[in-house]
């Protein structure tokens, strides 16, 4: 029993390279050795006793399916009970997947990829009528494993209900949960990611009674606020964007050079290559009541996040004697003075090397009632500023970008402060001059904000911080697409080393639509500005750590390439 523990827990860990090679959570679990690897679109199913390198390309198949669109219902209906059909669409498919998410794939796994086979199919109905021609097709690698069609159909029937259901479902859920004991469970709703549970998590959904949720009424993140009346009905659903902040999108010399990123489509399972335009635009600064900067409780609780050791000269006590402090003391005990004590070397865990873009959404959807009458961008404003204060008082290297979009074409970001930058009167102008308008094109945003961090930072640390209402909406861009796209931008950040943290204060998002957009990336709602103080310092180490995670894996898939590089060229020369 304990050695089945022991397996199941081994391939576990691989659920986070499955959530990043297929762009959603994806979990990993153990199935009896010698079966196939296979997939229901939710799970995928390793050999429990095959080797670590089998498992994880057997998960990188398995996962860049899925990732690819290459298990869609229309295509796995004609692989039904056709076992042939299905290995011989395998062979074709698996390449063109694996080579579609080449960019994610670990080094070790790339070299699976017959690019003559991939070139062979341009989508998976491509590689269906390939598969199902008379030409000859070799059949896949044992570590490819198996495509089970009526597996992943079921799978995906109870992962993707229909929406009157799905609402129906929610309802149900929502009354079993008023219904439970006010001492059952025992989450802290203020330290646990979006939501909670629990006497607590009651008490405060009844005070937050403005829930805001992608799947009803009209588009969230235009001028006019949504608002709900007593039965529970929105209004104001069909507003749009006025004409002034349209003309805010017009080109003007504060607009700087255009930068071109790709948008992921869920519903084809690709990327729009070079689709959204995202360009700087300076903001224009406006005498204002600047939003609060001190918070005690704040600095103090990001002051405590000790990045590395320093060697420190000159302390009380330590590892070793500083000679330098040692001689100077001795020459003034000869010379009749009092002699300092700190004569000592020692390593101090104090040493900062952190870099932190502060993302602000002033899209239009900020501009509603937010839970303590102020509005949410007056207080997510109010978040930014002190944070940002706050590290740069710490010392660390910090910026402060704002944005709203209109298209796929008006991406803008407002660098309020960049990493060079001193925080002075006008940083502060700046960021009281932002006003909310237009829509919140968001993934684009964490694309441009994570390039920045990677160019500017300048540190081995590097952090997003989101602060947004969570609403992800523009022209072509809703729902489940702009949720899926903003969750893909985030693992892709996140890949590249860099922390990401989002946070929602003030605004009552629905917590499944938060969970939708912000995906696995550290996430939490927070009703008052005051609690931010609280939740900074375990917010940022959980973001710090799953940052520094993707870098000890990346060095370690690296390093092992190398050396399976290495032993294969030595083999081949025996």
């Amino acid at each position: 029993m304990a050695n089945d523990d022991v397996i199941a827990e081994r391939v576990q860990r691989l659920n986070l390279l499955a959530s990043a090679l297929s762009g959603y959570a994806l979990r990993v679990a153990p199935v009896e050795p010698g079966t196939p690897a296979w997939t229901d679109g939710r799970t995928v199913f390793l050999d429990s006793e095959a080797s670590t390198r089998s498992q994880v390309e057997a998960l990188a198949v398995q996962a860049s399916l899925l990732a690819a669109g290459s298990l869609e219902p229309n295509v796995l209906r004609r692989l039904v009970r056709r076992r042939t059909l299905a290995r011989r669409y395998l062979a074709v498919e698996a390449h063109r997947a694996l080579a579609a998410n080449e960019h994610v794939l670990p080094p070790r796994v790339r070299s699976l990829i017959d690019r003559d086979m991939a070139a062979r199919s341009d989508s998976p109905a491509a590689s269906l009528e390939v598969a199902l021609s008379r030409q000859p097709i070799a059949d896949p690698p044992e570590v490819f494993g198996v495509i089970r069609a009526r597996n992943v159909l079921v799978g995906k029937n109870r992962a993707s209900p229909t929406e009157p259901n799905r609402r129906l479902e929610q309802r149900r859920q929502s009354r079993a949960r008023a219904e439970l004991d006010d001492d059952a469970g025992g989450v802290d709703t203020f330290s646990s990611p979006v939501g909670g549970g629990g006497a607590l998590g009651r008490l405060l959904q009844k005070m937050l009674r403005v829930v805001r949720r992608l799947d009803e009424g009209g588009p969230p993140g235009v001028d006019a606020p949504t608002r709900r009346t007593r039965s529970g009905t929105r209004r104001g659903g069909n507003a749009v964007v006025s004409a002034a902040e349209a003309g805010a999108f017009e080109e003007s010399p504060r607009t700087g050079t255009a930068t071109k990123y790709p948008e992921w489509d869920v519903h084809r399972r690709r990327y729009r290559l070079n689709w959204c335009t995202v360009r700087e635009v300076t903001p224009d600064p406006k005498d204002g009541t600047s939003p609060q900067l001190s918070d005690a409780r704040l600095g103090r609780a990001l002051a405590r996040l000790r990045m590395g050791l320093d060697r420190c000269h000159r302390e009380v006590q330590g590892d070793d004697i500083d000679i330098d402090a040692a001689v100077e003391a001795r020459v003034e005990a000869m010379a009749g003075s009092a002699p300092d004590d700190a004569v000592y070397l020692d390593n101090l865990r104090r040493l900062r090397d952190l870099s932190v873009l502060v993302l602000l959404d002033v899209s239009g959807s900020v501009a509603e009632a937010g839970t303590i009458g102020q509005t949410v961008h007056q207080q997510q404003r109010a978040a930014a500023a002190a944070l940002v204060f706050a590290l740069h008082h710490l010392g660390d290297r910090v910026a402060l970008y704002a944005f709203h979009s209109q298209g796929r074409s008006a991406v803008h970001l407002m660098p309020v402060k960049r990493f060079d930058d001193k925080l002075d009167a006008l940083v502060m102008r700046r960021l009281s001059g932002l006003m909310p308008g237009a829509y919140s094109r968001l993934g684009a945003a964490i694309r441009h904000s994570a390039t920045v961090l990677d160019r500017q930072g300048g540190t081995t640390r590097r952090l997003l911080v989101v602060l947004s209402d969570g609403l992800a909406y523009d022209h072509g861009y809703e729902r489940v697409y702009g949720a899926a796209d903003a969750r893909r931008a985030l693992a892709e950040a996140r890949h590249r080393g860099i922390g990401c943290l989002c946070l929602t204060i003030g605004a009552g998002t629905d917590v499944e639509d938060l969970q939708r957009v912000f995906g696995s990336a550290a996430h939490a709602t927070i009703p008052r500005l005051e609690q931010l103080g609280q939740l900074i310092g375990p917010l940022f180490r959980s973001a710090l750590r799953s940052a520094e995670v993707r870098r000890r894996v990346s060095s370690s898939r690296l390093t092992a390439a190398h050396a399976w590089s290495d032993s294969t060229a030595g083999a081949g020369k025996g």
